[in-house]
């Protein structure tokens, strides 16, 4: 029940009135090693439909979306595409090395004006994953929000304590705090751009 938790504390965050500048927020939450965090900015011609569209094709990702160096679908009979998506993506942080997990994405319908999608981790098959080929999230939750002219990306995540060692858990925990905006914020024109093109 992470995700619908998680949506009910993004959109309480959600600004009264379309943003007209790029904006974030975090918080703490649960005591967890990293904050959560919610950005939004206009997007001048935005269409949520496909903003949403894009958010959920997840096997183009690559070479779309910055970073993401491999994701693909994985099928599922728990999971049925158009409304839902199992997929394995594997994310290349400069200086730090590569995460993967396993994450499951589901349309999340229209809230206060926006249209959303959001993921949540699968746990166990993120846990039988090799450690050799990238750090595996402990946790990882996020939302993406789309309305006309305007998108919003929220998330949760940090890394497995035992994947990684000290100095680069700091990077990732205390460090990644003070790293999301700016992620956050190539993320969303990532997404802009990508829309677009569709």
């Amino acid at each position: 029940m992470e995700l619908p938790a998680f949506l009910d504390r993004v959109l309480t965050r959600l600004p009264a009135s379309p943003p007209t500048a790029f904006t974030f927020t975090h918080w703490p939450h649960g005591g967890r090693q990293t904050d959560e965090g919610f950005a939004i900015m206009p997007i001048p011609g935005l269409d949520p439909g496909k903003a949403i569209d894009a958010v959920m094709d997840v096997d183009h990702y690559v070479g779309n979306l910055d970073h993401v160096a491999t994701c693909r679908s994985v099928k599922d009979p728990r999971f049925v595409p158009p409304e839902k998506v199992r997929f394995y993506q594997r994310v290349e942080i400069p200086m730090l090395g590569a995460v993967h997990h396993e994450l499951v994405l589901e349309r999340l319908g229209t809230h206060r004006g926006y249209l959303a999608a959001g993921w949540s981790i699968l746990s166990t098959e993120t846990s039988a994953l090799s450690a050799k080929d990238g750090f595996r999230s402990d946790y990882s939750h996020g939302v993406w929000f789309a309305a006309p002219g305007v998108l919003g990306y929220a998330l949760g995540s940090a890394p497995r304590r035992d994947d990684v060692g000290f100095l680069k858990w700091k990077a990732l925990t205390a460090g990644a705090d003070a790293a999301a905006s700016r992620v956050l914020r190539a993320n969303l024109e990532g997404l802009g751009r990508w829309a677009a093109k569709r």
